[in-house]
């Protein structure tokens, strides 16, 4: 069966732009779910790329420990506000890692992966800001509270983006 280029696109463009919501709500969740996947789901599109390391079982399990201690700090009165710039550009360059990640595991363009991924989490970072304060102010629950369930929201949706991905064509290996 021939695969066209606009139905091998979902299995690319979707996943990015979930991995990117990720990174735009908790920075470090994202590169540690991707990583997560591609550790038990290694693909040949990341050989001899410097993306590699995403695979390595390593870089999942301290990606992972980061990302816990970002949902710590995120909940501190001193942690500054996701959309201050430093912590803005965090979030593009961990959209732009993951966007780069995934499309490069599905043999495809790096930088085009990164652009979507940066984009998105940028886009992501001001949505999820502006829904975390308006249901803090709305409701009057502490912002920290809040939080929790942001939290809550990208650890499921992180592990449904992961439990719904196949691996990359032709390189199925069970987990």
């Amino acid at each position: 069966m021939k695969t066209s280029k606009s139905s091998a696109r979902p299995a690319k463009f979707w996943p990015v732009m979930g991995f990117a919501t990720l990174a735009g709500m908790r920075s470090m969740s994202a590169p540690a779910f991707l990583s997560h996947y591609l550790s038990r789901q290694p693909s040949s599109g990341l050989a001899g790329s410097k993306l590699r390391f995403l695979q390595k079982p390593v870089t999942a399990n301290v990606l992972k420990l980061l990302a816990a201690g970002e949902m710590v700090a995120d909940k501190l009165p001193t942690t500054p506000d996701r959309i201050a710039p430093p912590v803005l550009l965090g979030r593009l360059l961990s959209g732009a890692l993951v966007g780069a990640g995934w499309y490069k595991s599905r043999h495809g363009s790096a930088i085009g992966g990164g652009l979507l991924g940066g984009l998105a989490a940028v886009a992501a970072t001001f949505i999820s800001y502006a829904l975390r304060t308006g249901i803090s102010k709305q409701s009057g629950t502490p912002i920290a509270l809040v939080g929790v369930g942001e939290d809550a929201l990208v650890m499921a949706g992180g592990a449904a983006l992961v439990r719904g991905q196949q691996p990359a064509h032709g390189e199925w290996r069970p987990m």
